[in-house]
């Protein structure tokens, strides 16, 4: 693999993976159990954010104590765990990674998504050939992935951040990317609404159609 081919990292939850209808479920189940009032879709897209305790602020008018933190994030993996069953890829995946693999591109996934959790669920739609990485959180959730994306493009020697994309739905893939000095495009149909992720700065696509066809363009 060459410096100067250009490199994609994939946003798993959200982005690749279409969960989001998982995500509302598991995180009004989750509520219930601790006495908050559910949620819609929108409200979650406008309020969502990373470390994920602040959003649970936003919700509840004060950050959440330790213990409170680990009850509401144990309740809410478990209803995930649930939830995602019916979930898939998100649409025309699987041709948009053959295509850029074919056209002598790498790409990766790096998730906060528990590593242990990520491989097998990779594996099973037949997609990890596709990547030259496929890396999960391997550390205590609600943290951001700034420091993962350094460590994650560190890995990847051949790899120039310069001329690598990081495609997700979260504002904080933005700020990964950033940090680790790769370009961003961010993805409206996950985690965040468009306003908010506006505000990040960088290309807000509709579809990861136009994400593939913006990191061609830094091919090109």
């Amino acid at each position: 693999m060459a410096k100067h081919v250009t490199h994609i990292v994939w946003d798993w939850n959200g982005t690749l993976f279409h969960d989001v209808d998982a995500v509302i479920g598991a995180t009004n189940s989750a509520f219930a159990e601790i006495g908050l009032e559910a949620i819609t879709l929108e409200t979650y897209r406008e309020l969502y954010c990373v470390p994920v305790p602040r959003f649970y602020e936003r919700l509840m008018g004060r950050l959440p104590t330790d213990a409170e933190w680990l009850v509401m994030d144990e309740a809410f993996h478990r209803h995930y765990t649930e939830h995602r069953v019916g979930c898939g890829l998100a649409e025309g995946v699987d041709l948009l990674l053959e295509g850029w693999q074919a056209a002598g591109h790498s790409q990766s996934i790096l998730s906060m998504f528990g590593h242990d959790e990520l491989i097998p669920l990779v594996r099973g739609f037949g997609i990890e050939s596709r990547f030259v990485l496929v890396e999960g959180r391997t550390g205590p959730s609600g943290g951001t992935k700034s420091a993962q994306m350094v460590r994650h493009l560190a890995a990847l020697e051949r790899v120039d951040p310069g001329r690598t994309v990081v495609i997700g739905d979260a504002v904080d893939d933005a700020v990964a990317a950033r940090d680790a000095g790769a370009h961003a495009v961010l993805y409206t149909g996950g985690s965040h609404s468009r306003g908010s992720l506006e505000a990040a700065g960088v290309p807000v696509v509709d579809s990861l159609a136009e994400a593939v066809e913006l990191a061609g363009d830094l091919a090109s």
